[in-house]
């Protein structure tokens, strides 16, 4: 009779914690230059009009949204930077508040390791929702940001709902459906057929 095989176990190899943020950082910096060029964002005055129905207009918001999402991203940081530019230190504490939480919680891939002890991730972000209420509580700048994101938010929409997405293409298939790429004519079969002569 065979004795059952022990279950296979994956250990992850530990790296350090400045080796984590530097990851971190790349991933992020990966994310932003996925955003679309700003001149096709802007493309001019026939890209815009009035969207016909409420059916279109939530079928532009959908399309342009996932288009355009790194742009109105970085749209809605910078209205929310500006909101609290009156007082720089403000500005600072939100700045690196906000740059713990992408490098730490959304960029991060790998797990953590602080004096050579993982850290799990439930505790990285307690820590992080510790940082920002005790920043909010001293700084009491949430009114500011928050009229910064709502501004933000705001152009965003806008743009998504007047942005004609004529044009734009998500995946191979809408190209294909709109006749700017044609699907192959002839079937692998063919292929096959005419290698073999």
């Amino acid at each position: 009779m065979l004795s059952p095989t022990p279950a296979t176990t994956y250990t992850t190899i530990p790296i350090s914690g400045t080796d984590v943020i530097f990851r971190s950082f790349q991933n992020l910096s990966s994310f932003l230059s996925l955003h679309r060029p700003w001149s096709e964002f802007i493309s001019g005055a026939d890209s815009f009009d009035r969207p016909a129905s409420l059916t279109l207009t939530a079928t532009r918001l959908g399309v342009n949204s996932k288009y355009f999402g790194v742009n109105y991203g970085i749209i809605i940081t910078i209205c929310a930077a500006v909101s609290l530019i009156g007082d720089p230190t403000t500005l600072l504490v939100f700045a690196s508040v906000f740059t713990l939480w992408l490098v730490l919680y959304f960029f991060r891939e790998d797990p953590m390791v602080v004096w050579g002890h993982h850290v799990h991730d439930h505790l990285v972000t307690a820590a992080l929702v510790l940082v920002t209420g005790v920043s909010i509580w001293i700084r009491g700048f949430v009114t500011s940001l928050l009229i910064g994101i709502a501004v933000g938010i705001l152009l965003s929409v806008v743009h998504g709902v007047f942005r004609n997405p004529q044009g734009i293409y998500l995946d191979e298939q809408d190209a294909a459906s709109d006749g700017l790429i044609s699907p192959p004519s002839a079937s692998p079969r063919d292929y096959k057929l005419n290698f073999s002569n």
